[in-house]
């Protein structure tokens, strides 16, 4: 098996450094662009199967990748991106910041071990769990043994994804870092374990 992951196009909320997390914002037309420059860049790719984040932000970009092609595109919840509760559309950039718990909130970047979820939110190890239980699914279905996939979800959730194959503890989490929109990581199960063959490549 081939597995494509990409991050969900630019959108208004990433622009102006507005939380999303279940927030269903569209992409904006520079995301739409990065999207549609990402899709040349894989039109040699051979997807047998798209499965995507309900969210449109996500469920958009795939569909702009997949182009005229008939290949199924299937969503899943379990790979939409991290719940943010109450903090959801609240603004985390110096112009209007108005998250209430500063430095608790930002554990989220920079502490990830001592970050507290805000209320009705979800934690790490909840994201890591729900996205794991996906990507085990997909491995044992004999269906898609010998498929190429692409996956389509959120900066969060891919690097949960990631954080599944590499047993990244909490504290390493994001490692070198939150994926760019439209970065695509390449992976690869051709000896019977997952292998991250390229990460966060552009192509715009």
């Amino acid at each position: 098996m081939e597995i494509y992951l990409i991050r969900h196009g630019e959108t208004d909320y990433n622009k102006a450094k507005r939380i999303q997390g279940h927030c269903d914002i569209a992409l904006n037309d520079y995301g739409r662009e990065l999207a549609r420059l990402t899709a040349d860049g894989l039109k040699d790719v051979p997807f047998d199967v798209v499965f995507t984040s309900p969210l449109v932000r996500a469920s958009e970009t795939a569909r702009i990748l997949v182009g005229d092609r008939k290949i199924p595109i299937i969503e899943d919840i379990r790979i939409q991106e991290i719940g943010f509760g109450e903090y959801e559309g609240l603004c985390s950039g110096k112009q209007g910041y108005n998250i209430p718990d500063n430095k608790e909130f930002w554990n989220f970047f920079f502490d990830t071990p001592n970050y507290r979820v805000p209320p009705g939110g979800e934690s790490f190890e909840e994201v890591i769990g729900r996205t794991g239980e996906f990507l085990r699914e997909l491995l044992s279905n004999d269906e898609y043994r010998d498929k190429t996939v692409l996956i389509s979800t959120h900066g969060c959730a891919l690097k949960a994804i990631l954080a599944n194959i590499s047993g990244t503890s909490i504290k390493d989490f994001w490692g070198e870092g939150v994926h760019k929109n439209c970065g695509v990581t390449h992976l690869s199960d051709a000896d019977g374990s997952l292998k991250i063959i390229e990460e966060g490549k552009l192509y715009y």
